[in-house]
């Protein structure tokens, strides 16, 4: 069987997955949730249109909050710079080519194992709701 260069047969504690290393491990450290991997996705393939709140929001079905959240959070993460032309709207402007390769990679991995991607962008924020709950549990003092 043949695989792309940047997917590759790899395992994870779950099972067996076909997303690549780099990518994983991109995806783990660096995409907070699935509306942020899909505004990141829509602003890079739509590199033409400046996104302000509004139209991030109709396109992602949010509030108009949780789109300028997205919106500044890209910013915040070297994905997106505000457009002169539009005031409040913003466009994919990735920080460095490095950068720009691995959300290319991430695009071609989210088309082509969209389950996996999610269940591991999930799994992240899984792991932080465990660590909280685990703070709160009661420990017999020695």
């Amino acid at each position: 069987m043949r695989f792309l260069p940047s997917i590759t047969r790899t395992t994870t504690m779950a099972g067996s997955s076909i997303i690549a290393d780099d990518i994983r491990r991109f995806i783990l450290t660096s995409i907070p949730s699935v509306p942020f991997l899909e505004a990141m996705l829509l602003l890079r393939n739509e590199t033409g249109v400046a996104w302000d709140s509004t139209h991030l929001a109709k396109r992602l079905y949010l509030s108009d909050k949780a789109a300028t959240t997205l919106l500044a959070e890209l910013h915040a993460a070297g994905i997106a710079a505000p457009n002169a032309r539009t005031e409040g709207g913003y466009c994919f402007h990735p920080a460095s080519e490095a950068l720009a390769d691995i959300i290319g990679k991430v695009a071609s991995a989210y088309a082509a194992h969209l389950v996996e991607v999610t269940h591991l962008i999930h799994s992240r924020s899984g792991k932080r709701a465990v660590q909280f709950a685990d703070a709160f549990k009661w420990r017999k003092e020695s």
